[in-house]
């Protein structure tokens, strides 16, 4: 399982690390420089920091909790498909690298390798996992015998390690967090229906729990995953117009079998080599949602992942105010608690207000609820959204039921206003000329494609866009490629990416 190459332009959070403190917590705008609002946005939300290793990173407690959602949510749907979670070691014998051709020259550059242990030089060099497909089949060769082993459907939830030259936070990370699916089935179609099926997991949970819209399709051979025999994917549109890749599911074929001699006995009595699939999805969906959602005044989140749908910001002038609108503020967590609301009440001492409301605008709690001795007078409390900032007040009584039905509105605006801007910006192109001029406006260019990989080697080096995907909805049309002028039956995705 692959993620993009990042920019020329990647970067990390040395830059805002580096910045002098009167500087930290202030945010560039998107259009001054996208790049550093990224990294400001993760700074002043505090979902991470440099780590001492460069181009590592450390994942604070309240980026983390995003991480967990996206683990705990993820986690359950594909265990309603049959999946079973395992844990295979982090180090594995250089060797089983070269047992595949072609997963051996995909991954080398960017292998870690430990030559020494415990004082003394190993007799194997030991490669820290990048992906496990390796050390998996070679126990799944141990574990599979019969047809009735199969299908053998695994997931592991882990950290990897890329020796990776560009970083930038959340979207390419020496070390990141992931998950990887690996299975084994009897046939082809078997596996064929797995690796469909879990992409459509990817995409129902990155649309509806994250609000992203994608586009789901085929990899081009030249950017399908090293040793699979077909790689999809989910594509997202980032407010920069590049693409990021959001999710990959690979048929991987019997390359892998036959390497591991991964094999079982039909009912024929026979042998056979097994069809194997890998899937998989990482820490770059934080950056994804980041990017996606975010605006100038600080990070946006979807109410369905958010770790805190509702802070409860009391507000105050004297000590007595203060304690009068801190107990109504608990009696209203308490009842929005009970309704299955992630809500979490502002205990500074910061009696002012602006700041307060600042604070949480930076990380995107979805709703502020704001409660002041006028208002516990009044019945009521005031609402405000983070993503549109409207504001209204809301009956004590009708609190729970507001809450209930204004948080999956949130969802659906915010989704809703990305698939707006996605379509937006897909372009129908039908000539080179205006593939270039399109390309520099940033978005989805849908164009036709002679099927060769020195038309796509071209187009990358000249623009610097790549196939993203062959649609799954992309239509057989009559068309000539907006390079060669060759014939070609269906437009692909393009788009200069992360």
């Amino acid at each position: 399982m692959t993620q993009d190459p990042l920019p020329v332009d990647g970067a990390s959070l040395q830059e805002v690390s580096n910045k002098p403190s009167s500087e930290k917590h202030t945010i560039a705008t998107r259009a001054e420089d996208y790049s550093q609002w990224y990294l400001d946005i993760i700074d002043v939300a505090e979902l991470a920091e440099n780590a001492p290793v460069r181009g590592c990173m450390i994942i604070k407690p309240y980026g983390y909790a995003i991480w967990e959602n996206i683990q705990r949510i993820l986690d359950a749907r594909f265990k309603e498909t049959g999946v079973k979670n395992a844990y295979f070691p982090l180090f594995i014998p250089q060797s089983f690298f070269a047992r595949e051709a072609e997963h051996v020259e995909g991954f080398s550059p960017e292998l870690a390798i430990v030559t020494h242990a415990g004082g003394k030089k190993l007799e194997e060099p030991l490669a820290i996992r990048p992906t496990s497909e390796t050390i998996i089949y070679d126990a799944y060769s141990r574990w599979v015998h019969s047809y009735r082993d199969l299908p053998l459907v695994l997931n592991q939830w882990v950290n990897v390690v890329r020796w990776e030259l560009r970083t930038r936070p959340f979207l390419r990370t020496t070390e990141f967090l992931w998950q990887e699916g690996h299975t084994a089935h009897a046939d082809e179609q078997d596996a064929q229906k797995r690796t469909i099926q879990m992409l459509e997991v990817y995409k129902k949970f990155v649309q509806e729990i994250l609000a992203i819209p994608v586009i789901d399709g085929q990899k081009s051979d030249s950017e399908r995953f090293a040793g699979a025999e077909r790689t999809y994917t989910i594509e997202a549109l980032m407010q920069d117009g590049k693409a990021l890749q959001s999710g990959t599911s690979h048929m991987l074929g019997t390359s892998f079998a036959k390497a591991f001699n991964v094999s079982y006995l039909d009912k024929e009595g026979g042998r056979q080599f097994v069809w194997l699939t890998s899937w998989g999805v990482s820490t770059r969906l934080i950056g994804g949602l980041i990017m996606t959602h975010s605006d100038d005044k600080g990070l946006v989140l979807p109410p369905n992942i958010a770790p805190i749908q509702v802070v409860i910001i009391p507000i105050w002038s004297t000590d007595a105010e203060r304690d009068m609108v801190f107990a109504k503020a608990q009696e209203y967590a308490v009842i929005l608690k009970s309704a299955n609301v992630r809500v979490e009440i502002d205990m500074s001492d910061e009696g002012r207000p602006g700041p307060k409301f600042f604070a949480w605008e930076k990380k995107g709690v979805p709703l502020r609820i704001e409660l002041g001795p006028k208002d516990i007078e009044a019945h009521s409390v005031i609402a405000v959204r983070r993503d549109n900032s409207e504001k209204q007040t809301v009956s004590e009584e009708g609190l729970v039921s507001f809450v209930s039905e204004i948080l999956p509105r949130i969802q659906q605006d915010l989704f809703d206003k990305a698939l707006t801007y996605q379509k937006e910006r897909t372009y129908t192109v039908n000539s080179w000329d205006e593939f270039k001029e399109k390309i520099e406006l940033g978005g989805f260019l849908m164009a036709h494609w002679d099927g060769t990989a020195e038309t796509e080697a071209k187009i990358k080096e000249e623009t610097k866009a790549t196939i993203r995907c062959v649609p799954f909805d992309s239509k057989d049309e009559d068309g000539l490629c907006v390079y060669s002028g060759k014939p070609s039956k269906k437009r692909v995705l393009f788009a200069r990416s992360y």
